[in-house]
């Protein structure tokens, strides 16, 4: 039983989503097909022309599907500078980086990782001021900036209906793959005053959540 913010069919989990085979399934919150849409709002953000990073970790298994969703977005709002990251050491010279180059926005890509580093990435971003999107409303909680995501209590009370449709004896292989359907702009206004970043009326309506 999987609740992931992965591609289960691009890790080799599931034959396929609506067939998934063997003994896996569960729920799947597409992180990394959110990647477009998350540099679109971000972008709203700041001066047109300015310059955007995306931090991304080179051994989580999407690795290629997030520089193809990268390239495309960057066909579309402008080029996104990729620094790449896998020890906190390498996170801290990136910020560095970030800093030096004049970097005025960045995305935090979806990665387990990068989950267990959140307190490091949004010190980080504060201390630099460097506004940053991420992909999971625990970053925005503890002080990030804004996050856009899937809902996760929805998606994990989809996970708990899929686990106990298999308790009481149905098999995983005849349960396709959900895909999240409720997804989630949180911006943190507090955070935004302290970094002095003005957030456009038009990005608050769209909001379903703003802590202040």
């Amino acid at each position: 039983m999987l609740v992931s913010g992965g591609d289960p069919v691009a890790a080799g989990l599931v034959a396929s989503l609506n067939r998934p085979g063997g003994n896996v399934t569960g729920v799947s919150w597409v992180a990394t097909a959110l990647i477009s849409k998350q540099l679109e709002l971000l972008r709203g953000l700041i001066p047109a022309g300015s310059a955007l990073a995306a931090l991304i970790n080179p051994t989580y298994p999407e690795h290629e599907l997030q520089l193809r969703e990268l390239k495309q977005a960057g066909d579309a709002i402008g080029r996104v500078e990729i620094v790449e990251a896998t020890t906190a050491d390498q996170i801290s010279a990136a910020f560095t980086s970030f800093a030096q180059r004049g970097v005025a926005a960045l995305l935090v890509a979806n990665d387990p990782f990068f989950v267990t580093r959140g307190d490091q990435l949004v010190a980080l971003a504060a201390q630099n001021r460097i506004p940053a999107m991420y992909f999971s409303r625990e970053f925005t909680a503890a002080g990030g900036l804004l996050s856009y995501g899937a809902d996760l209590v929805e998606a994990t009370r989809q996970g708990g209906l899929y686990v106990g449709k298999i308790l009481r004896g149905v098999s995983p292989a005849d349960l396709p793959v959900q895909q999240a359907s409720r997804f989630e702009l949180v911006i943190n206004m507090a955070t935004a005053k302290r970094l002095d970043v003005p957030v456009p009326a038009t990005l608050l309506a769209l909001a379903d959540e703003v802590i202040e």
